[in-house]
């Protein structure tokens, strides 16, 4: 609180000279988009650090062993479906999912949760379907290759992964405490280690977006490997929300719709803010491995189901 006085203060002494500063077309896109970014992914990281602090107060960890299959190779797919019924974007399933693996499920089945939930849930799909009217196809393909990705990943990451490359953030210890205390701490400690990272991630894509000129678009755009391959990039770097991202993709006509596919897979699963919560709730020896192997398993499974269905 002493540092966030110190900056107020700060602010308001040297406002004329930043203000200055600021009035450049450059800083205000990069004002703008920063905004953006974050406004955009606030209110589903609210609603997924809440739901993480009810799982974690209000959920008794029987629970978890009764809902999902005992055997963890049948659980991922469950844990990947179980997205379908939880409206929400990349932000909230972030701490969900961290949540989980405090509640004794199993990271694989954790991790299928989190990239499926942002991607096929009925609000993305919708939203899909607006974007694309009279293009039913796109809407089953991101679905169909977005579940894939999810549950594919949750089983190597069961077959390959490791206990110790997952470093939850100690929370503290919420035994003893009355429910609402409960409650209220784990939000505290969950918009803190999210929260912050979800800054940085909002601030590297603002300056991703103004640095990348237009034009290079138009030119990948010409070549079909590029094509993908400059999306799949793309969606990293522009960080936007799941449930608008399907607006952004329509509107990007020079593309092809394999192209455009990717950009909705890649997305909700692999992105600069994202990254950095990932690395934030689970830790970077987590980050460094599951995000580049999501990134490229994402590229060729929405590629193969583009060539099926579209």
């Amino acid at each position: 609180m002493e540092v966030l006085a110190a900056l107020l203060v700060l602010l308001v002494i040297f406002r004329g000279p930043l203000s200055r500063l600021l009035s450049g077309a450059g800083l205000q896109t990069w004002a703008t988009v920063f905004v953006s970014v974050l406004i955009q992914a606030a209110p589903f990281l609210v609603f997924g650090v809440a739901l993480s602090a009810v799982i974690a107060v209000f959920v008794p960890r029987s629970f978890w062993a009764r809902a999902l299959p005992r055997h963890p190779a049948l659980a991922v797919p469950a844990a990947g479906l179980a997205g379908v019924v939880l409206p929400g974007c990349e932000c909230g399933s972030v701490p969900i999912a961290g949540s989980l693996i405090r509640r004794g499920v199993t990271p694989a089945a954790a991790l299928a949760f989190l990239l499926a939930a942002p991607a096929i849930n009925p609000i993305v799909l919708t939203a899909t379907a607006v974007a694309f009217p009279g293009n039913l196809e796109m809407v089953v393909a991101r679905g169909v290759a977005s579940l894939i990705v999810a549950v594919v990943m949750g089983w190597l990451w069961l077959r390959l992964g490791k206990a110790e490359w997952i470093r939850l953030p100690h929370r503290p210890d919420l035994d003893g405490q009355s429910k609402a205390q409960a409650f209220w701490a784990a939000c505290r400690h969950d918009v803190m280690h999210a929260g912050g990272f979800l800054v940085v991630g909002a601030a590297a894509a603002a300056t991703i977006n103004v640095l990348v000129p237009e034009a290079w678009l138009q030119t990948l755009a010409d070549n079909p490997v590029l094509s993908v391959i400059a999306l799949a990039v793309l969606a990293v770097l522009l960080s936007i929300c799941s449930e608008a991202d399907a607006f952004v993709a329509a509107s990007l006509s020079q593309f092809s719709l394999t192209s455009r596919l990717v950009f909705l897979v890649v997305g909700p699963m692999v992105d600069l803010k994202l990254i950095s919560m990932q690395a934030g709730v689970f830790g970077r020896r987590f980050m460094v491995r599951f995000a580049p192997a999501t990134f490229v398993l994402a590229i060729g499974v929405g590629v193969a189901v583009a060539a099926v269905i579209l």
